[in-house]
């Protein structure tokens, strides 16, 4: 959560300094967008800025407005920008396509695809629950932020979705996000590959959990890019540790085929987003017609990836990580 908290932090630093501020979120996203659903900045008139909602000229476009409307003290109307909605205040929604061709509202882009774009002044009375919010981060938890005519707020409630955007007009419109990690990856087994894999996971903001048999393992006490890690007498107990769910990742990397075997037990009943299996590609073979004629049902074995990874025939620890990493990251943004 480090990318979000440094937002949220000149949010609140340029309040406490009485630096005017903008938000801009991206709160809808179709097609080929460069800034997707979620994607969100800071700006402030002194001309700091921390986030993204895309890049390019399109983000250089309203990073300049959002800058140009806070020197100047005002606001722009409904009826100053065509396709542009407006609270009377401190608001605009602005639809942006990516597509020369587009009647109107270019974004000066051509990747295809569209975002919707909302501009939001931050005021005062919004800092206690930007408060809130930074402290839910810093405490790796969840909760909901929540922007629309009315301000800007925040609950410790976790909402069921982890993105929600209606619009019925310019004075009706809303906007709900789940704050916090969205996505948890388990990695059971702590070795080389392991401490890769955490390096690179943790740098695009998984919550890791790490498990391992292993109490003197070197790369499982020096593995820092985890947020819990814990040796287990047995890897049966991951069964009561692990619960499986809808953004759940797993992947099974211990020592030899014999453990492999006792998590692939513990955890082939759960639902998981992805679960992969580290290993050759004859040792996975043997692994799942011996399953097959032990009279596992294809059902639970069909969901596996293995051998886990891309094929991009990877040797190193890096490179393996690399071809894991790819392989969630396609699940994880499949549509």
């Amino acid at each position: 959560m480090k990318k979000q908290l440094i937002i949220w932090q000149l949010i609140n630093k340029s309040l406490q300094q009485e630096i005017p501020v903008m938000l801009l979120y991206v709160v809808q996203s179709d097609g080929s967008s460069p800034g997707r659903q979620g994607f969100f900045m800071a700006v402030n008139s002194a001309g700091e800025t921390a986030g993204s909602i895309g890049g390019g000229i399109m983000e250089h476009k309203f990073v300049e407005m959002a800058k140009d409307r806070l020197n100047a003290g005002i606001t722009l109307r409904f009826s100053d920008l065509h396709n542009a909605y407006t609270d009377e205040s401190k608001t605009t929604i602005k639809k942006q396509f990516h597509n020369k061709s587009a009647a109107t509202d270019q974004s000066g882009m051509i990747c295809s695809g569209e975002q919707t774009i909302l501009l939001y002044r931050v005021a005062p009375g919004d800092a206690n629950a930007i408060n809130q919010l930074i402290d839910s981060l810093q405490h790796q938890q969840n909760g909901t932020l929540q922007l629309s005519p009315a301000g800007l707020q925040f609950t410790r409630a976790v909402p069921d979705t982890d993105h929600y955007f209606s619009m019925t007009s310019e004075v009706e419109w809303l906007y709900q996000e789940k704050t916090g990690y969205k996505n948890h990856l388990y990695i059971i087994g702590a070795g080389h590959c392991a401490l890769a894999l955490c390096r690179m996971m943790h740098d695009m903001e998984f919550y890791i959990h790490l498990y391992d048999d292993r109490s003197n393992l070197k790369t499982f006490q020096e593995n820092d890019y985890v947020h819990e890690k814990k040796i287990v007498a047995d890897f049966n107990e991951l069964t009561e540790l692990i619960a499986g769910g809808n953004n759940q990742y797993v992947v099974v990397m211990t020592v030899g085929y014999r453990t492999d075997d006792i998590v692939l037990r513990a955890l082939w009943q759960k639902q998981f987003k992805y679960i992969g299996l580290l290993g050759s590609k004859s040792k996975v073979e043997k692994m799942f017609n011996d399953y097959r004629s032990q009279g596992i049902p294809e059902n639970l074995l069909q969901p596996i990836h293995a051998p886990v990874g891309i094929a991009i025939h990877s040797q190193t620890p890096e490179e393996i990580a690399l071809s894991i990493a790819a392989e969630i990251v396609s699940v994880k943004n499949r549509r």
